[in-house]
């Protein structure tokens, strides 16, 4: 698979875990699992920066943490600065190696990987 491919094929995934956390949110409180929020938000920032690597032919696999993956994507274009990932305790750590279970913090995660979403449609990324 190219990397265009590969490239979409993340885009959907990240965009099918943004509405799974975004429907685990809209759940009675007492009924919502914060860790799969979390995840799902995690992974979905994860699958939208990887795809936006390897849409612009950039190998994403030497990036273990958001962190890393985010400067290189700011590195490609400036305009990714507008969409902060300070949201993210787990910026700095080795991927899925943590989680969160406090609920304003996963609903901030979610917004967080909301609007990369929202930042790749304006920006043409994602049609």
């Amino acid at each position: 698979m190219n990397m265009k491919n590969r490239a979409r094929a993340l885009f959907i995934e990240a965009v099918k875990n943004v509405n799974e956390a975004g429907n685990e949110l809209c759940r009675p409180e007492e009924d919502v699992v914060s860790v799969l929020i979390c995840k799902k938000a995690q992974r979905a920032t994860e699958n939208f920066l990887r795809g936006f690597l390897l849409d612009n032919g950039v190998d994403p696999n030497n990036h273990n943490t958001l962190d890393d993956l985010y400067k290189q994507c700011k590195k490609l274009n400036p305009n990714f600065s507008k969409v902060s990932l300070t949201s993210f305790n787990c910026l700095s750590d080795k991927l899925d190696s943590k989680s969160c279970n406090e609920l304003s913090k996963v609903n901030s995660c979610y917004v967080t990987a909301n609007n990369i979403d929202t930042f790749l449609r304006q920006e043409k990324v994602i049609k």
